[in-house]
């Protein structure tokens, strides 16, 4: 399952979140966030359970992307007990976005 998450439900299903969570930073005319999109999905389905994944748009949540230091996009950042552990900046490889996840598990 992939989440939207929000200014409204980013403390509670990210920071308090008991499982690792990934959050892909993206804006919707970012072709590069595009690429990364079927990726993100495919994560989302295969780790259902173990590392929440998810979606933030930059342009609704700009207040999160400045907190978060997102000056690029995709800027993916992996949370373990409410921090950032791993920040992964660009189009990449998807073997190279799981290598990053399967450090969290």
């Amino acid at each position: 399952m992939e989440y939207k998450f929000t200014a409204d439900n980013f403390e509670s299903e990210v920071l308090k979140s008991e499982i690792p969570v990934l959050v892909d930073f993206y804006a919707d005319w970012c072709g590069p966030c595009k690429m990364m999109a079927p990726v993100i999905a495919q994560m989302a389905e295969k780790y259902d359970g173990k590392i929440k994944v998810g979606k933030c748009d930059i342009e609704e949540e700009d207040g999160l992307a400045r907190m978060y230091r997102v000056m690029n996009i995709p800027n993916m950042k992996i949370f373990v007990n409410g921090e950032a552990v791993g920040n992964i900046v660009g189009a990449v490889h998807p073997e190279e976005l799981e290598a990053e996840l399967k450090k969290v598990l």
